[in-house]
């Protein structure tokens, strides 16, 4: 297996240093919080960030092309140091990542070495047109029509495009466009220039949160593009280059998640320490503790071992990682989302000023469970894809996941977490059996149990692997691996029953499944973890 080698630590480590000093310089607080305010997009930022005095594009730009050419990993960590910054403006700049994306995987070499190296030396502002008023992850649904334009011999020299493009980010503001199309072939990428006649931005969106970034309709009326500005030169290839670059973008937005709650909790945290109610500081009570900010940092935890799996195999070019990046992002961003709203009750009434900011970070980051694909729609994928690799490989594959972790030392969990690995062969294959995978509430049931568990599965890997966080004692991960991996038994449980009632007398068998979860013994030592990690993150 070939491995992307992606950035030298200390090129990386350069870019990372370019982000703080961003911050500092260009996005502090009180300019965060007039950008939410005034809902307005900082174009004067976001060029700068695009210029060649820092030029932090080239990050996502292969080498041969110009660029620095980071691995998925690399991408990941400064997807999440963004987020942590400002998540409009991080959806603005990352915007050009997806929008470049069609070209990058699906263009013609000569397409990507025009493009995609003027991305590279203009620092070109990219949009990414496929979402419609009535087609969001239902491309199928497509309503954007290009017609063939004919010569006098009767060849192909170029296309008409009509059609409505909804929630654009970037879209009044961007330099190139990617537009989703349907072709007689069928839907097909092209390539369009901005100010190109017929190719109309419509108003700025009044958002809830992520009021930063520039989000907008496209109107297409006649517009015409040439031959040569079709995506790769062949109709019909759009759904697979957007679906070939499913698992790498959604594990960006699940990285986003993760910075966003990082960002809460990180507020969250230090607030604690200094609030004193009832003569002590809040970070002494349990009642705050176990309940706004251990739960949170656990899933935090699970969310970045995940992630960071994910963008491993990413970087060592495995196929077909579509449902790690669903799991990444329903997981990640679902957790982001907790957090900060977590972060708000946290803050008590000051959660509710928005100078505290933790308020505009809980508005931010409820897009992230929207866009990019719905929770609902990541839920449907991972549960229809993942039941039907678990029928081909006929079990094998939570199988093997369960003698895997069966394996490691008890105290990362994984030895816990094996039978609800094994379990989940048996409620899908009884699922199947009584058609209950005909009732979308049981496959999301089903996602849920899948995903919870595969990601247990990763944190426990990566506590047994002896990895060490900066400013925790070593017993902090494995301490968060077994509370996560409870929880998860707890979620397997409690949807078992829920699958289980559902199949009636016939699925009586799986009551005897749960029992092999064995969530009384597994409990034991529950209240000590948490003990523990509420004093390595208020220490």
């Amino acid at each position: 297996m070939t491995t992307h080698q992606g950035m030298d630590p200390e090129t990386f480590s350069m870019v990372m240093n370019t982000i703080d000093r961003l911050e500092k310089d260009r996005l502090p607080l009180e300019k965060k919080l007039e950008l939410d305010r005034e809902g307005r997009f900082p174009e004067d930022l976001i060029r700068f960030m695009l210029s060649p005095e820092i030029a932090l594009h080239l990050v996502f730009i292969p080498e041969e092309y110009g660029g620095l050419g980071a691995g998925a990993v690399e991408i990941a960590r400064i997807s999440e140091r963004m987020a942590k910054m400002d998540l409009g403006v991080a959806t603005s700049f990352l915007a050009i990542c997806l929008g470049m994306d069609p070209i990058r995987v699906g263009a013609t070499e000569e397409q990507k070495e025009k493009y995609i190296r003027r991305i590279a030396e203009e620092g070109l502002t990219v949009a990414y047109g496929v979402t419609e008023p009535d087609a969001g992850s239902n491309v199928q649904a497509l309503k954007t029509r290009a017609d063939r334009v004919l010569d006098e011999a009767g060849n192909i020299k170029g296309y008409r495009l009509n059609g409505q493009k909804q929630f654009i980010t970037n879209g009044g503001v961007a330099d190139l466009y990617t537009i989703l199309a349907a072709t007689p072939e069928g839907p097909s990428f092209f390539i369009v220039e901005a100010g190109a006649d017929g190719l109309n931005p419509g108003k700025h969106e009044d958002k809830h949160g992520i009021r930063a970034s520039d989000t907008c309709p496209l109107s297409i009326e006649d517009l015409y593009v040439p031959a040569e500005n079709l995506v790769g030169g062949v109709e019909g290839r759009g759904l697979r280059q957007a679906n070939e670059v499913f698992g790498y973008t959604r594990l960006m937005v699940a990285s986003f998640g993760l910075g966003g709650g990082v960002a809460s909790l990180d507020r969250a945290v230090a607030y604690a320490k200094e609030r004193v109610q009832f003569g002590s500081p809040l970070s002494r009570k349990q009642g705050y503790t176990h309940r706004l900010i251990v739960p949170n940092a656990v899933n935090l935890e699970a969310a970045r071992a995940y992630i960071e799996q994910t963008a491993r195999r990413l970087d060592g070019e495995e196929k077909d990682l579509q449902v790690e990046g669903s799991i990444a992002k329903y997981f990640a961003t679902e957790a982001g989302d907790a957090t900060a709203n977590d972060g708000i009750q946290a803050f008590g009434g000051y959660g509710y000023i928005r100078e505290y900011e933790v308020e505009k970070i809980k508005r931010d980051v409820k897009i992230l469970t929207i866009y990019e694909g719905t929770s609902e729609i990541q839920r449907s994928i991972i549960s229809t894809f993942r039941m039907r690799t678990t029928v081909r490989s006929k079990g094998a594959f939570y199988g093997d996941m369960a003698l895997g972790v069966e394996r490691l030392p008890a105290e990362s969990g994984g030895p816990s977490l094996a039978p609800a690995l094994r379990a989940l062969n048996e409620f899908i294959s009884t699922a199947r059996k009584l058609r209950l995978t005909r009732s979308q509430h049981v496959m999301f049931l089903l996602a849920d149990m899948m995903t919870w568990c595969e990601v247990a599965e990763s944190l426990c890997r990566k506590a047994a692997g002896g990895e060490t966080i900066r400013g925790v004692s070593p017993g902090y991960l494995s301490a968060c691996a077994r509370l996560f991996v409870r929880r998860a038994l707890e979620k397997s449980h409690v949807h078992g029953l829920r699958i289980a009632a559902a199949g009636g007398d016939e699925a009586a068998s799986l009551h005897q499944v749960l029992g092999t979860l064995r969530l009384g013994e597994a409990m034991q030592g529950d209240m000590e973890d948490m003990d523990l990690v509420a004093a390595e993150l208020f220490a």
